[in-house]
């Protein structure tokens, strides 16, 4: 890779190779033929390839795109990483190239965003969830109960099911469950759809490289004017399954059932009830 040419014709090349890697670090988290995401990606290979070789980027190609920015930002960081890794000695000249129009194309797409942002909660309540969540040890999740998708996630989730966190949103969050657990998930969802009563599970769940992680599960519902939420905090119960910060004793994660955390339930009512 001798120049920026050389470096668009060798994604050209490897196209093939580096989709197959992508997917397989992303698991169930990898976006499907007709999701909105995969064809982010595709412009965004198109738009990388035409400003390699031209050597002055232009606007990303947005026009009719609607992705979850936050999902489509993991993806295109995904696929840079992959195809860092498949580059091997290459790989931080493929990342130090690529970085920079990955981060153009967000900015894009959340400007086209930004008229649907600010219909929403206010940006302090939004802040609120985000650290009310990120600063909770369990993996929790919130699933939309009408097509079982996940709407939010805090980092401990993507933790625990190894992919960036972001990457989980938009998912079916029953992708993440192995086949003979799945049962026993969608009643619990149908449940918390029907009768708004909270869940207690001791079940498992399956991480993106198809590993089944035994987990303590509670699930409550949150429900809005538009939609119901199931709001998922799960814990491992065994000490080999994720690494803790705390050690094994009887007040550890691994010994403690899941349950609610006031922080997180203030701050989604402050944002989802407007939702």
């Amino acid at each position: 890779m001798q120049n920026n040419r050389d470096l668009a014709s060798w994604l050209i090349q490897r196209r093939s190779e580096i989709e197959v890697r992508m997917r397989d670090v992303l698991g169930a988290a990898a976006p499907s033929a007709g999701a909105p995401e995969t064809e982010t990606l595709r412009r965004f290979r198109s738009y990388s390839g035409a400003a390699l070789v031209r050597e002055r980027p232009g606007a990303p190609p947005i026009d009719g795109l609607r992705p979850n920015e936050r999902r489509a930002t993991a993806l295109l960081r995904a696929w840079v990483q992959a195809a860092a890794e498949v580059a091997g000695d290459n790989g931080r000249r493929v990342r130090d190239s690529l970085d920079p129009l990955v981060d153009r194309f967000r900015i894009a797409l959340r400007a086209t965003h930004s008229g649907r942002r600010s219909a929403g909660a206010p940006r302090a309540s939004r802040r609120a969830v985000v650290a009310a969540i990120d600063r909770v040890s369990d993996a929790f999740l919130a699933v939309d109960c009408d097509n079982g998708r996940i709407v939010d996630a805090n980092p401990a989730a993507g933790a625990l099911l190894g992919v960036d966190r972001d990457a989980l949103l938009a998912v079916e969050a029953i992708s993440f469950v192995p086949e003979e657990s799945r049962p026993q998930w969608e009643e619990a969802l149908d449940s918390i759809s029907e009768s708004e009563e909270g869940r207690e599970l001791d079940t498992k769940m399956r991480d993106a490289h198809m590993e089944d992680l035994p987990v303590s599960v509670r699930i409550t519902c949150f429900a809005t004017r538009r939609r119901t939420l199931a709001l998922v905090m799960a814990r491992p119960r065994t000490a080999h399954a994720r690494p803790s910060a705390v050690a094994p004793g009887a007040n550890s994660p691994e010994n403690r059932p899941a349950g609610p955390n006031p922080a997180v339930a203030a701050s989604f009512e402050a944002t989802f009830s407007r939702s």
